[in-house]
């Protein structure tokens, strides 16, 4: 069964899996249009910047997510919170088995449109990018993947706690002391990244 065309962006996350499982191309679609760059930009937080490396896990998560669909059981967990346990999970293994970390050098950051910035805003914003990465990369995992989840993705406790299969107070304690080390890591550098004294 295919889907009326404008009636698809409606549709909740879970009917749409359904209607893939059962042949709907125009769902599959829907629904990477809608997670995709978010995995994406998780996945690529949780790495360190590598974007290649982010990309593969973001592709993997998807491919998992089709392969599932079939036996998805609605009303058991949010397609979204299942996307982004696969995700911490896939960066967990990656982390453990290269070891290896970097911050995103200019030559990954994005292109930006003629007249959108100045180059001196786009500048700032790079150097910026750069230090909260370099300094997400000093937490250890669970911290990061906390506060990433928190306070770039904008997921809630609780939420978080399904994502990572932990209690909300685990959460709370392990958002806080990331959120304390991230402070620390870029204490003594709002001059150098721009940022004047009321935090703009």
């Amino acid at each position: 069964m295919t889907m009326p065309f404008d009636a698809i962006y409606d549709t909740p996350d879970e009917a749409l899996l359904v209607l893939y499982a059962n042949g709907d191309p125009a769902a599959a679609q829907e629904l990477a249009a809608r997670h995709l760059p978010r995995v994406l930009g998780f996945a690529t937080r949780m790495l360190g910047g590598d974007r290649a490396e982010a990309e593969d896990v973001a592709q993997e998560a998807m491919l998992r997510l089709w392969r599932i669909a079939p036996d998805w059981r609605t009303g058991e967990a949010k397609v979204s919170t299942w996307l982004y346990r696969v995700v911490t999970n896939l960066c967990t293994d990656r982390l453990r088995g290269t070891k290896r970390r970097r911050a995103v050098g200019l030559d990954d950051a994005p292109d930006v449109a003629d007249g959108a910035q100045s180059a001196l805003a786009v500048m700032v914003e790079n150097d910026r990018m750069t230090a909260l990465n370099a300094a997400l990369d000093l937490l250890p995992d669970r911290q990061r993947q906390a506060v990433v989840l928190r306070h770039i993705e904008g997921l809630s406790n609780p939420e978080i706690a399904e994502v990572m299969d932990i209690g909300v107070e685990a959460v709370e304690s392990l958002t806080a002391r990331g959120k304390r080390a991230l402070a620390q890591a870029m204490a003594g550098r709002r001059a150098e990244l721009g940022y004047n004294e009321e935090g703009s």
